[in-house]
């Protein structure tokens, strides 16, 4: 009675990053849940899975968007579920202070972690509200929450400028304004708000990652595949009466 809930089978999914460190293991295992899955990204690259395909998208250009949505369909026939998985940054190191970020930078790194949600959100409700409905699930950050610890990242070089965090909050925001609009067209639209997943490349800076391990109630950074049970609730029909929420996986960072 229940397993069904969390199949995907017949579902086509759509997500954008999905060529990234958590995007490769959300691709992975929405795919072992039955899903196609359209992995919109920079670059095509080969997951040699069933029923994944590479489309290549920028989204930071809404003409690309839409030429990856249109594609997508054109393949599956329809699209069910998008993870707004993609972003992109700007004011990394000195320049990136509160008293240094240029307007440029500023403007730039809100878009990457805000802008690029609300495009592919507005880009593809069409195809789901022709279909009866579809899944929404955006990705927003723990520092969308709380601030990030200065006292954290020493000479990491990983700083996290102002601009990031307040995109990630106003996904939040965003998921809940599009929730609330979206339900009479049949789509649900959640949020997922990772904690410290750093990449490999990250992991390789022990202090540092010592530093992220003891902030966290568990005791330890987050590996990638766990994120992918949030992701996998949220797309499927196990969270039907879910819209509007945002699940934090964070290790108990935010809940301290």
């Amino acid at each position: 009675m229940f397993k069904p809930l969390f199949s995907l089978e017949n579902k086509t999914v759509v997500i954008t990053g999905g060529n990234g460190y958590l995007g490769s293991a959300i691709v992975r295992g929405l795919s072992e849940f039955g899903a196609t899955v359209i992995v919109a990204d920079l670059t095509v690259r080969e997951f040699e899975l069933d029923r994944v395909y590479g489309i290549e998208c920028d989204v930071s250009e809404t003409d690309s968007i839409r030429s990856m949505l249109r594609m997508a369909a054109e393949r599956t026939g329809r699209i069910d579920v998008l993870i707004n998985c993609a972003s992109y940054g700007a004011g990394y190191g000195p320049a990136g202070t509160v008293e240094n970020m240029s307007d440029y930078d500023w403007q730039k790194g809100v878009d990457g972690a805000l802008g690029t949600t609300f495009r592919c959100t507005r880009e593809v409700v069409p195809y789901m509200e022709a279909g009866g409905g579809g899944s929404i699930v955006n990705f927003s950050s723990m520092y969308g929450v709380v601030s990030p610890d200065p006292s954290v990242y020493g000479d990491s070089g990983a700083n996290n400028p102002a601009n990031y965090g307040a995109g990630k909050a106003g996904v939040i925001q965003f998921t809940k304004y599009c929730a609330a609009h979206l339900a009479a067209k049949g789509i649900r639209v959640n949020c997922v708000t990772p904690g410290p997943f750093p990449n490999p490349q990250i992991q390789t800076n022990a202090s540092f990652l010592q530093e992220l391990s003891r902030k966290t109630m568990i005791g330890r950074v987050g590996r990638a595949e766990e994120i992918v049970g949030a992701v996998l609730l949220l797309a499927s029909e196990a969270a039907g009466y879910m819209t509007g929420s945002n699940i934090t996986v964070d290790g108990g960072w935010t809940a301290w």
